[in-house]
């Protein structure tokens, strides 16, 4: 099958088709019942490297001229919103989608999600010291300080790293103490 589409940047068994690529967006939509940015799926197709930027790019624009989706800009946001013909269509032809890609392109989804919502729920604090820095993570869970932790790097090149880590895993972390904390 030859593709229609670039693909830079995709991992064997990732999308080339751009009926597929559409297809996979408003499975996305509709699998998480709810509206994503832009940037959000852009983000989600890249995590695990299922499709290429552009062309999530271009599927969504022509998504948003077929009538498929709708689009509306929400805080500075370009908000994408699957239309109740294309979720049913889509429920009709949605496992012509391979399972890898669809399990795959949830997960991303919901590691997206959940770390924009930690980051948004969340303060960090960078403190210099003489020889170092710490990093100061607070989670909140909407009034509630669930937990601070203060973590010494010895450079500042590790800084952006330990908090992209600290982000991605803050569930696991936070987890990890409690069961530390509260198992004999």
């Amino acid at each position: 099958m030859s593709s229609d589409t670039f693909s830079e940047g995709i991992v064997p068994g990732g999308l080339r088709e751009k009926n597929e690529i559409k297809l996979l967006v408003c499975y996305l939509l509709k699998t998480l019942k709810r509206s994503l940015t832009r940037t959000q799926l852009n983000e989600i197709l890249s995590e695990y490297s299922v499709a290429n930027y552009f062309e999530v790019n271009g599927a969504v624009s022509e998504l948003i001229s077929g009538g498929q989706v709708i689009s509306e800009i929400n805080d500075g946001d370009e908000l994408i919103t699957l239309t109740a013909k294309a979720e049913l269509d889509v429920a009709a032809i949605e496992r012509s989608l391979p399972r890898t890609v669809r399990e795959k392109s949830v997960a991303a989804a919901i590691k997206v999600l959940s770390r924009e919502r930690i980051i948004k729920e969340s303060s960090v604090e960078t403190v210099t010291l003489d020889h170092g820095f710490h990093v100061k993570f607070t989670v909140m869970d909407m009034d509630t300080e669930l937990l601070k932790i203060t973590v010494y790097v010895p450079d500042e090149s590790q800084i952006e790293t330990v908090k992209k880590n600290f982000f991605d895993n803050a569930v696991s972390v936070y987890s990890d103490i409690i069961s530390t904390l509260t198992t004999k």
